[in-house]
């Protein structure tokens, strides 16, 4: 299930996580990856842990909380710190798949499952040309290049890559999320059913029997399928 979230953040937000990184450490983004990513990963980090990217990372995850569409398609049980990249001319991802377990940085060793993969755009797809974020599915391969502070949501078991940057630069902050419900399958069945339960309620009153009727079979599926 591929997700586009609009304006998770808004225009003073993204202004202020660029004022930020402009003038921020970057690193080689090879030191977060793993093994086989190494091996085909060419972009720039914020250094995790660093005072910029607690900072930033909050901002972040207070826009995640008001979103009631993240929660509903990534139904997260544990977000990773939000982390920082940028993309210059000649930088790309190539084709992998994220790694499944992560170690969750100044937590004294606590381990989150990798079922949600996020990526938040903070550039505007005018700043820079390639740069496209490239998702594979069974339905083949969906591009995605999205205006600063929308965000897209996939399976983290996804096959993805970023194509090269022939002009500018591409900003972005990528985290991932372990799901209350691993199995894409279920979280694409319940979000379905919440988008059609907040339909009802903008056409209906919340007694209505559809209304209710529904909501109870969501919660009952979500009841039945939740890991906690």
């Amino acid at each position: 299930m591929l997700v586009r979230i609009p304006e998770v953040l808004n225009r003073e937000e993204i202004l202020h996580c660029r004022r930020l990184l402009e003038a921020s450490q970057w690193v080689d983004g090879r030191a977060t990856a793993g093994e086989q990513s190494a091996k085909v990963k060419r972009n720039l980090q914020v250094p995790e842990g660093s005072p910029v990217a607690r900072e930033l990372g909050e901002v972040v995850l207070r826009a995640l909380g008001r979103s009631p569409i993240f929660t509903s398609a990534a139904l997260p049980l544990r977000v990773y710190p939000p982390m920082f990249n940028r993309y210059e001319e000649g930088m790309h991802f190539h084709a992998h798949v994220d790694n499944a377990i992560r170690h969750v940085p100044g937590t004294g060793g606590m381990r989150l499952r990798a079922d949600v993969s996020s990526t938040l755009f903070l550039s505007d797809p005018a700043e820079y040309e390639g740069g496209e974020l490239v998702i594979q599915d069974t339905y083949g391969a969906h591009a995605v290049k999205l205006p600063a502070g929308d965000l897209v949501v996939y399976p983290a078991t996804s096959l993805h890559n970023v194509t090269p940057i022939t002009r500018g630069s591409r900003w972005g902050c990528f985290f991932w999320s372990q799901s209350m419900v691993k199995d894409d399958g279920k979280r694409a069945h319940l979000h379905d059913m919440d988008m059609a339960i907040m339909g009802l309620r903008q056409a209906l009153p919340d007694d209505h029997p559809a209304v209710v009727t529904l909501t109870a079979s969501y919660h009952n599926l979500l009841r039945r399928w939740a890991e906690m």
